[in-house]
């Protein structure tokens, strides 16, 4: 099966969602290139989509796109028709999606579980960011990331800084600097399978845990080893919360030295890593705990 590329691009408002009680980046407008393997263009895609969380559009969202509410009302659509009418238009070829950074799909996903409530974007299964791909190609640009319009001005690539900010537009921009390094082997190795665990997987933030049970986490449990003897140590008092760690004194069975015990649980999307140090106590300051 002979593979298409799809780049896709984003203009979102930056909105407050009073619902959830935080800010948000609703999409209002929606861009995407449909290429073959040769990176010849098949077809276009490009939607206006109404907002709903915020009837108010950014004044710096205003200004980057000069898109109005005007134009919004008069061709825009909500944001489930634009996107079954887009998942649609990429039909069910081998399709490698490709935005600029992954900040595009950190905010698809966020809308797709806003208004779709679910994470799986469906019609997505490859996803490349091109950025990464991009710079990783060009040595001068370090491991700085880049802009689409500075990156393409490295590439030697003109750019109607009129057009930048427009999703179909900034497609385009994209298009002409893949273009220029384009290496279907190399890319290869960017493209991300993507099943439902690798969106919740995206948008999983970590987190420390605080409280003495939870899930498969059990701070009295847990067993602890002198860092001088390997000796068991057992702690002399309940666990107090400081800085997200859990502190407490605890003495060797074996060795009665005594250590400040600190332990960090942190919640991934996999598991529950637990980091313990130890800090040996002075020996006066030992001799008044017990």
């Amino acid at each position: 099966m002979k593979t298409n590329y799809i780049i896709f691009d984003l203009e979102w408002n930056n909105t407050y969602n009073y619902k959830l009680n935080k800010g948000m980046n609703e999409i209002v407008e929606i861009g995407a290139i449909k290429l073959n393997e040769n990176l010849e263009i098949i077809d276009t895609f490009k939607q206006l989509i109404k907002p709903t969380v915020s009837k108010k559009l950014d004044s710096r969202f205003k200004r980057l796109t000069h898109i109005t509410m005007e134009e919004i009302k008069a061709s825009g659509t909500d944001f489930n028709t634009a996107f079954n009418d887009f998942s649609r238009w990429c039909g069910n070829e081998d399709n490698v999606f490709l935005s600029w950074s992954n900040s595009d799909l950190y905010t698809l996903i966020d809308n797709f579980k806003r208004f779709k409530n679910t994470y799986n974007l469906d019609f997505m299964h490859k996803y490349v960011d091109a950025q990464s791909y991009c710079m990783s190609q060009i040595q001068s640009t370090g491991n700085n990331q880049i802009s689409l319009s500075n990156f393409a001005e490295l590439l030697g690539i003109v750019v109607d800084e009129s057009n930048l900010h427009r999703a179909l537009d900034d497609c385009y921009i994209t298009l002409s600097c893949l273009r220029k390094i384009f290496d279907k082997t190399k890319i290869k190795s960017f493209i991300q399978e993507c099943d439902n665990s690798y969106f919740e997987r995206l948008v999983f933030k970590s987190f420390y845990i605080t409280c003495a049970n939870y899930e498969h986490f059990h701070l009295y449990e847990l067993e602890l080893h002198c860092p001088n003897c390997n000796g068991i140590l057992k702690p002399l008092h309940s666990y107090e919360l400081e800085n997200k760690a859990f502190k407490t004194a605890a003495k060797c069975t074996s060795c009665s030295n005594k250590y400040w015990t600190f332990i960090r649980a942190k919640r991934t999307y996999d598991d529950i890593v637990v980091a313990k140090r130890f800090v040996q106590i002075n020996k006066k300051r030992a001799k008044s705990i017990n």
